[in-house]
């Protein structure tokens, strides 16, 4: 069973490959954002709050991304290695939902409204939760789990863009540049 498992991870490294690079990419640019919106002097009143509840875990999606896309491009002798890391993944995947959470609730910058919620909560909860019920069942039966576990990274992605360009677009529309930013003429 462990050789058919360990099979289908070869037959899974072109998708990895794939998503690790849309992930690195992807978190790359977050950081191009954000020294934007720092050279705007873009201003609100608690920037860390609302920056550490909306805007970092769009980060920590894509690198959760690349981690997963890495680890399945790994040459693994067993799949439980693989089970035990994705498990851990998981359950830390799971508590930082939980740290987000309530740093949403505690800022004062942004009313969430039940979007925010479904996509900054809810759905990353999924995700790390298929991530862990995954490593439960991956070398016992791991061609659904690979994909339960594709379709999850996929998620992460998604979920990843959606925020990120929420974020942006949420800065752009509300906070103007400030006057002592220079302006085109």
């Amino acid at each position: 069973m462990q050789e058919a498992g360990l099979s289908s991870l070869e037959i899974w490294q072109t998708f990895y490959v794939i998503v690790g690079t849309a992930a690195a990419t992807l978190t790359g640019l977050m950081f191009v954002v954000a020294t934007l919106v720092a050279a705007a002097r873009i201003r609100v009143s608690a920037p860390g709050e609302a920056f550490a509840a909306f805007n970092t875990p769009s980060v920590v999606y894509f690198c959760t991304a690349l981690l997963i896309a890495a680890l399945f491009c790994a040459p693994w002798h067993a799949l439980w290695y693989v089970s035990i890391l994705l498990g851990l993944l998981g359950l830390a995947g799971i508590g930082y939902v939980c740290v987000v959470l309530r740093r949403a609730r505690h800022q004062h910058d942004y009313q969430p409204v039940l979007e925010d919620w479904i996509w900054h909560t809810i759905l990353p909860f999924v995700t790390y939760t298929a991530f862990l019920a995954s490593a439960l069942l991956l070398p016992t039966n791991p061609t659904p789990m690979l994909f339960i576990i594709a379709t999850a990274t996929i998620l992460l992605l998604f979920i990843g863009i959606h925020n990120a360009w929420d974020n942006v677009t949420y800065i752009a529309l509300e906070f103007p540049p400030s006057e002592d930013t220079p302006q085109e003429k």
